[in-house]
């Protein structure tokens, strides 16, 4: 199981057989949300629309980071002196 390449090799010998065993439990026992919960936030959230401008704000937002970056560039390079 993946689980046991993310624990820490630092542990206490056979603690991390009882963290895997304890993840498998978890995850067997995770409770789920009412079908009918889920369809309603389904719903919900293909009838949403992108708020107005967000296109406008996306495009001043990687223009204005790319104009950082290329003044940020620029001063690494020497540019400015």
């Amino acid at each position: 199981m993946t689980v046991q390449r993310d624990i820490r090799d630092d542990l206490e010998p056979g603690s991390s057989d009882d963290l895997v065993a304890l993840a498998r439990r978890l995850q067997a026992q995770r409770p789920l949300p009412a079908p009918a919960f889920r369809g309603r936030l389904r719903r919900r959230l293909i009838a949403q629309t992108a708020p107005r401008g967000l296109g406008v704000r996306i495009a001043a937002f990687a223009g204005s980071g790319l104009g950082l970056l290329a003044l940020a560039a620029a001063g690494a390079a020497g540019l400015g002196t």
